[in-house]
């Protein structure tokens, strides 16, 4: 038997304790989220460090197994500089909380020297966007004084700059981590138990078999379980890899366009991150930036979510007739067992006992504590290869420290921007710049939000990208007297759909491995499939009643809801060419003026393209009635 070498050997052994590390990880989020934590230095500065510290001996796991000496000597230095830094910090703590403490050089170059380790643990988790973020707001910071208009202010030394950005609570260990801590984490950890346990494959048949008859198939299944669990994953590009592996190369199998299969997985698992009740945790950092209730958020957010993946429906459905793409056949279709069933417990009783603790009044954090240990139950009592094998939930606690850790070094780095955003003030500049330019055009400022949120937020996870556009870009839409949820939701929705957004688009790249296609093409079909969700947020502006929480009228709730159910339905039959016949140039062209006519806010135009639409649903409706065979594309697939 040939004997492994010792180099083999102790990587295998750092990748076991990077493996018992981010088990301990997840048993923090879940014990903090029940219990609390006694200090909020520990919670704060403690629990990064553990995730620090699993991604570095993982890193140096992996690079001892692989025989690489210079990685390997790289990731020892920074576990030696974070060792360094953290425990300066620990040593001067008590006295900056007085603050009692004159700082030395010494303490300078050590803070700037953790910061540096922090760049480079993003950099290797998300990659160069979010540290060329970072890495421009300490030079703004450092270097602001010298720049021209908005952009100047009075000037701060590196000592000031590491005051806040390291040693304080405004910076890398400011408010978001604390969030992150106390709500967020539990969350992942329960999206990774779920897997564990058998529930995630359980949640695709029942999508599969709620949805195959339909000429979608496992297009709409792929949009319906993408939607369940990206509600819960804080990671796009995740999403897209946990579902997709299973739908994208079934729906290319039904005859979509691979570019197509790849597209309706990155929209349908972005918009899981504007769902409820969860939101890709987003929810718990807006109520804390906000001070609006949990479930106020919630339901503000519920109809839009809605229309979004109805729209998607739609697309997917004209697409599939366009394409004369059949329902799957009844016996290729999944049948639901008694063991499907009892599965499905895991799911729905978690996530009921959530609403129930919440709506209790208890916080979201021991909502979320009770759903992890219902979960685990129901796995033990309901699956026998669980109590086979129960070490699956060892692993699905590894599986969600690992991606927690990476959420920890994503917020601890926004924390650096949100600490020179709060000494330079940039934000309310900028916001006084957009009322300037924009003028009292409220559509130009939301423009130049729309604009702005896709840029910040492109290659971004959820949260980072809405704390980084929120800060900049918030205080501007608030000045035109949009109500604060409102606001919050319109950069929610367009940071989020920068993941799909070309030339980034992290979702659509993370789609392009399994679809076999080009990302940038795949990011194309994505924006064309989730173009409403682009629409939505100006319609919750325009039509405060979509929200439900803020003024509400019935009347002004049932008529965006026609209007902007029209407007589904006139893009998603001009975008696939199809109603009930083959449609021309100029009926699609109609259709796009009609959609946008609708939603335009002067009742006399809203009035008018709203009684054209329901003429043309009318014609649509009698020529389906007439004739509901489908009319072949021209084109093979194929040559998509």
């Amino acid at each position: 038997m040939k004997q492994r070498s010792w180099p083999s050997t102790l990587g295998r052994a750092l990748s076991a304790t990077a493996a018992i590390g981010a088990v301990m990880l997840a048993l923090v989020g879940i014990w903090v989220a029940g219990y609390g934590s006694p200090s909020e230095t520990l919670l704060r500065v403690g629990t990064f460090t553990l995730a620090a510290t699993v991604l570095l001996i993982a890193a140096v796991g992996r690079n001892l197994e692989h025989r690489r000496p210079f990685a390997i000597l790289a990731d020892v230095l920074l576990l030696a500089v974070l060792a360094v830094s953290i425990w300066r910090y620990a040593q001067i703590g008590e006295a900056l909380e007085t603050g009692l403490y004159f700082f030395q050089p010494s303490d300078i170059w050590i803070g700037l020297a953790g910061i540096c380790v922090l760049l480079e643990m993003t950099r290797r988790a998300f990659g160069m966007p979010l540290v060329i973020v970072c890495v421009l707001a300490l030079g703004y910071a450092l270097y602001g004084s010298v720049l021209p208009w908005i952009l100047q202010h009075g000037g701060y030394s590196l000592e000031q700059v590491m005051q806040v950005v390291w040693y304080s609570f405004d910076g890398v260990f400011g408010g978001p981590l604390s969030v992150v801590v106390t709500l967020i984490l539990v969350f992942i950890v329960f999206g990774s138990l779920l897997e564990a346990i058998g529930a995630g494959p359980v949640l695709l048949r029942f999508a599969f078999a709620a949805t195959g008859r339909s000429r979608g198939g496992p297009a709409h299944a792929a949009i319906a379980a993408s939607g369940v669990f990206g509600t819960m994953s804080g990671s796009v590009s995740g999403n897209v890899v946990g579902t997709g592996v299973m739908t994208i190369p079934m729906i290319i199998s039904r005859g979509f366009p691979a570019r197509y299969a790849g597209g309706i997985e990155a929209a349908a698992s972005s918009g899981g991150q504007f769902m409820p009740p969860i939101m890709g945790a987003v929810a718990f950092i807006m109520s804390d930036v906000t001070g609006i209730p949990y479930m106020t958020i919630c339901l503000a957010a519920l109809l839009p979510a809605l229309f979004y993946y109805a729209s998607l429906f739609v697309a997917v459905h004209l697409e599939a007739v366009a394409r004369d793409i059949r329902p799957i056949p009844r016996h290729e279709l999944p049948v639901i067992n008694r063991h499907d069933w009892a599965m499905s417990l895991c799911f729905v009783l978690p996530l009921a006992l959530m609403l129930v603790v919440m709506m209790s009044g208890r916080t979201p954090a021991m909502a979320g504590f009770w759903a992890v240990l219902c979960a685990v139950a129901l796995g033990l009592i309901l699956n026998p290869a669980v109590r086979r094998k129960p070490q699956v939930i060892v692993e699905g606690l590894r599986q969600g420290g690992i991606a927690a850790a990476q959420i920890v070094i994503a917020v601890a780095a926004i924390g650096i921007v949100i600490g020179v955003m709060n000494m330079t003030g940039l934000g309310l500049r900028f916001a006084g710049v957009i009322r300037e330019v924009a003028g009292d055009s409220l559509f130009l400022s939301l423009i130049m939000m729309m604009l702005g949120s896709l840029v910040l937020g492109m290659g971004m996870p959820t949260v980072p990208a809405y704390l980084i556009v929120i800060l900049v870009m918030g205080p501007a839409i608030e000045m035109m007297g949009v109500p604060t949820v409102i606001a919050h939701l319109f950069v929610v929705y367009f940071g989020v759909l920068s993941s799909i957004t070309p030339p980034v688009a992290i979702a659509a790249f993370a789609a392009a491995p399994i679809a076999k296609a080009n990302p940038v093409a795949i990011g194309i079909d994505a924006c064309r499939i989730a173009l409403i969700g682009f629409i939505i947020p100006f319609v919750m502006v325009y039509n405060p009643s979509l929200s439900l929480v803020t003024g509400f009228t019935w009347g002004g709730l049932i008529w965006v809801c026609l209007r902007l159910s029209l407007t589904i339905w006139l893009f998603s039959t001009g975008f696939s060419g199809y109603a009930a016949a083959r449609l021309g140039a100029p009926s699609r062209a109609l259709r796009f003026a009609l959609g946008i006519g609708v939603l335009i806010p002067y009742p006399a135009v809203e009035a008018a393209a709203t009684a054209l639409s329901l003429w043309v649903l009318w014609i649509d409706w009698r020529g389906r009635a007439r004739d509901d065979r489908p009319i072949p594309t021209k084109e093979p697939a194929e040559a998509h």
